[in-house]
């Protein structure tokens, strides 16, 4: 039986993964997230989650997963925010806009992988500058794409979405279980 293999760090994969019931080990990847000038998000995700997946060592019997989320407004991909100017402009950018979230996923074993991604539409309401300064100091904005978390605090800027919900967490476990099958790794 194959044993899966969690090629991130993140606390929010590492939950939904749990709350699936998978039973996995966590080997955080070291790959360095770049995205060329260029890509399109699709591009970006697919490329980001296959980079993370080749640089994490697997055995012949274990199934590599690894993921990678990006927001994109109007065609432009917003990253992990940098600093607090960087946090507030991307908040105030997506303020009372609709904007994608692309969440590519690898699934690798030693002789072979398979990508996918998931898009999903979400829809921001208006938010006062106030609103924006008191989400950046709760430190969320950090280490997530767009500088916000759906599953977080975040939360109280979306009016709705249209798409996986888990997706913008960072991981489309409902389309990821059915992948997962096709490699022998089932939720307990």
């Amino acid at each position: 039986m194959k044993q899966l293999i969690l090629g991130s760090q993140s606390p929010r994969r590492k939950e939904l993964l749990d709350l699936a019931g998978y039973t996995f080990e966590v080997r955080p990847s070291s790959a360095e997230e770049i995205i060329e000038e260029g890509m399109s998000p699709e591009g970006a995700v697919l490329h980001l989650s296959r980079l993370k997946a080749e640089a994490v060592t697997i055995t012949a019997d274990e199934v590599l997963l690894t993921s990678d989320t990006v927001v994109v407004l109007d065609g432009k991909i917003l990253g992990k925010p940098e600093d607090v100017p960087e946090a507030k402009d991307y908040l105030s950018r997506l303020s009372g806009q609709v904007h994608q979230v692309y969440t590519g996923v690898c699934i690798r074993t030693e002789e072979e992988s398979q990508t996918f991604y998931v898009t999903t539409d979400v829809h921001f309401y208006p938010l006062k500058e106030k609103e924006i300064e008191t989400y950046i100091q709760t430190g969320e904005v950090w280490d997530k794409a767009g500088a916000y978390g759906i599953q977080g605090r975040g939360a109280l800027f979306v009016e709705k979405i249209h798409g996986d919900y888990y997706s913008v967490v960072g991981l489309p476990i409902s389309r990821l279980s059915r992948e997962l099958s096709q490699w022998g790794i089932y939720s307990d």
